[in-house]
């Protein structure tokens, strides 16, 4: 179907939502607003939503949007770890893993750990339709712990990457002195250092500023939650996928830079700060990338301005 209003003359047991979260650009409820609509609720039961999006609190909108019909809103969340690379409009890498977590999306409850019966049967429901197409399937209990864990790598290693221009390589496969003793040293070499000595401990820094936020929701520090190791994790699983030479990954925020396409800015950045505010935790890191951020979506192309000598 070319729009979800053309779509929108049947009903469906469950509708995927894949986009980028970006609130200020598009609204999901106003992407699903066919669905949403007095005619459709009156001829069709409301489907299962499922949002395959980064970010937190991206279904909050959609939830709010379907209870104000009346109805009771079904909301399956996910966090997905994909490795893949778009290098052409119909050319994909994919690489080490598909894995997704899924589960029911509960507004503002961090803490309830167990599905009912009715949760559990629609998320293997749901769960099957997946491994079907060769997916990693985990049914969780408690989806939005997941999902913060997952915006640790966003916050910290995306933002970095967009901001700098440079894939994760530039942090974990660090240029080696030449062979050759009496060879030039390039600067690439002298100054690799300065990234262990200041960008990785600036890295640890920004992920025990989430983790602090994490605990302070409610979120337990055991492995029921986000322990205390999720930091060290984060960078060492980082490190690990980007060290090797034939690592080409690129966060897709890199990528949507590289594109000139918008970037969530809100869903992972701006979230996690109003939240942190919320709770009274400082995040003094995380509101510098949420205020610098933005800059990247006003990119034009410099050749475009005369440059004054």
């Amino acid at each position: 179907m070319p729009s979800v209003a053309q779509a929108a003359d049947r009903a469906y047991d469950y509708v995927v939502v894949a986009t980028k979260a970006i609130p200020e650009i598009t609204r999901t409820p106003t992407l699903l607003s066919p669905l949403l609509s007095q005619p459709y609720v009156q001829t069709h039961a409301q489907p299962t939503y499922v949002l395959m999006q980064n970010g937190l609190n991206v279904e909050k909108d959609l939830y709010e949007s379907v209870k104000s019909l009346r109805q009771d809103p079904k909301i399956i969340s996910t966090t997905i770890w994909i490795g893949t690379n778009m290098f052409d409009s119909n050319v994909v890498e994919h690489n080490h893993f598909d894995r997704i977590s899924v589960g029911i999306y509960r507004p503002n409850d961090f803490t309830t750990t167990q599905n009912s019966e009715s949760e559990a049967s629609l998320l293997a429901d749901f769960g099957d339709v997946l491994k079907e197409g060769g997916s990693e399937v985990t049914i969780v209990p408690e989806i939005q712990r997941i999902k913060f864990a997952k915006n640790f790598w966003n916050v910290a290693f995306s933002a970095v990457s967009a901001l700098t221009r440079h894939p994760l390589t530039a942090i974990f496969r660090l240029p080696k002195p030449p062979a050759d003793s009496d060879a030039d040293v390039p600067p690439s070499v002298t100054q690799a250092r300065l990234i262990e000595e200041n960008t990785v401990p600036v890295l640890h820094l920004i992920l025990k500023e989430l983790l602090a936020v994490g605990h302070a929701l409610g979120f337990p520090a055991d492995e029921t939650g986000l322990p205390p190791r999720l930091v060290e994790d984060v960078i060492r699983n980082t490190g690990r996928l980007h060290s090797v030479p034939e690592s080409r990954h690129r966060a897709s925020m890199l990528a949507d830079v590289e594109n000139g396409r918008p970037i969530e800015v809100e869903p992972i950045f701006g979230e996690v700060v109003r939240m942190a505010r919320d709770k009274g935790v400082d995040t003094p890191r995380i509101e510098l990338l949420t205020r610098a951020m933005p800059i990247l979506c006003n990119w034009e192309d410099p050749d475009a301005f005369e440059i004054s000598r």
